[in-house]
């Protein structure tokens, strides 16, 4: 890549600021999963063994009121690092001020100093997620060099990355993960080996709008599944029933199909069921998995019925568009995967991409990521993004801030 790693730094006795996704879901302040830490690691313990004094700082949640602080408190992720690092933790309960300053200006080579959510300073103005000037000169002024490892938050120009990194022009670095992620998700997209896949599902066209025209100039194929498909169908004049669909964006699928020139490949048949909107707005999940399901072509969705999940002659096709991909990205699942009658399609995209011989497979995050985690398939794939909006915003094409904004080699 044409940014500096964190092997281009002298880290010797250094204080590094070290932006990490440290952005886990919890439940009663307990951590139910620890892979954004487990990812952050590698570049953590290198900084260590070179005998930095490591600062590192996350957000964690969204900070918007009072209530907010204690919900997204950062301090059970640092307990939970001590347990998975050889190093010291002290955990300083403050973003800013004295105790802070004083808590680094002691560090010992080795020993690592985690500060408190940095979107706590969000509750007064939004001074991170707005990237406040004077707190990205502050938060710079506690370190000598910076390294930014947070690909979750690479899409945002925040102060705890661009704002610090602006101090740091000859001096700030990515992180292995980051380095990871643009390696793989960069280097699919901009110098795949083909034949060259993407398969994107999900809920909406209108989240993915950037992404489908991109891959479309780039992709040999682009599989669409999930519930975005059913605005393509109705593109296609066909009756989609009750399922999910965007009419506001018919017209552009439309429009897409015509350009794409034989590159789409859609579901030829869905599972569907038939379940009352009172039942569905009421208990969603639990209508549906109660519901008995029908498998139609994509041509005989009845009007009482929506579809949720790719039916078995779509699963084919599927596979044998696949076969002989070199290079293949997936983004959103086929199906409302967490009810496991649905979950048939994208449990079956994982299989196939899982024993695709030869192949770079990518996750680019979000619902799929999760997917294919829960369903034991994380070993099996090439690369697994831990950024969701950041992977559909690299897929765009997009130029990430927190990319940008570090020095270059």
């Amino acid at each position: 890549m044409a940014k500096k790693s964190i092997k281009d730094l002298e880290l010797k006795g250094k204080k590094v600021l070290m932006r990490v996704d440290f952005n886990v879901p919890m439940k009663d302040g307990v951590i139910t999963d620890d892979n954004r830490i487990v990812q952050a690691l590698p570049t953590i313990n290198y900084a260590l063994e070179q005998g930095a004094k490591v600062i590192l700082f996350s957000h964690l949640g969204r900070v918007k009121e009072e209530k907010d602080l204690a919900k997204n408190n950062i301090a059970p992720v640092a307990l939970k690092l001590a347990t998975m690092v050889n190093a010291n933790v002290k955990f300083v309960n403050a973003t800013r001020g004295a105790e802070l300053e004083d808590a680094i200006n002691e560090m010992k080579e080795g020993e690592i100093v985690m500060f408190q959510n940095t979107r706590y300073e969000d509750l007064d103005g939004k001074k991170e997620s707005k990237n406040n000037p004077e707190l990205g000169a502050y938060w710079a002024s506690l370190g000598d060099v910076f390294v930014n490892d947070a690909f979750g938050t690479a899409h945002r120009a925040h102060a705890s990355n661009q704002g610090i990194a602006a101090h740091f022009p000859n001096d700030s670095a990515a992180g292995f993960l980051l380095e990871k992620e643009i390696k793989f998700i960069g280097g699919a997209v901009d110098e795949p080996v083909r034949p060259f896949v993407a398969i994107l599902g999900g809920a909406k066209v209108s989240d993915k709008i950037s992404v489908i025209e991109n891959l479309l100039d780039k992709a040999d194929k682009v599989m669409i599944c999930g519930a975005m498909a059913y605005t393509f169908f109705k593109a296609q004049g066909l009756n989609v029933g009750k399922s999910k669909c965007e009419p506001d964006f018919v017209d552009y699928a439309k429009g897409l199909l015509e350009k794409a020139n034989g590159k789409i490949v859609l579901p030829v048949d869905v599972v569907s069921v038939e379940v009352s909107d009172e039942d569905c707005a009421a208990d969603f999940f639990g209508a549906i998995s109660k519901a008995a399901t029908k498998v139609v072509p994509v041509d005989a969705i009845a009007d009482g019925a929506q579809g949720l999940d790719c039916g078995p002659a779509t699963i084919e096709l599927f596979k044998k568009e696949l076969a002989g991909a070199k290079t293949v990205v997936w983004n959103g699942p086929a199906g409302v995967f967490e009810v496991e009658k649905f979950a048939v399609g994208t449990k079956s995209i994982c299989e196939t991409l899982a024993n695709l011989e030869g192949a770079t497979t990518i996750i680019g995050g979000g619902d799929s990521a999760a997917a294919a985690i829960s369903m034991g398939y994380e070993a099996k794939f090439s690369h697994i993004s831990t950024g969701g909006g950041a992977s559909l915003e690299y897929l765009e094409g997009k130029t990430l801030p927190g990319v940008a904004c570090l020095s270059d080699k």
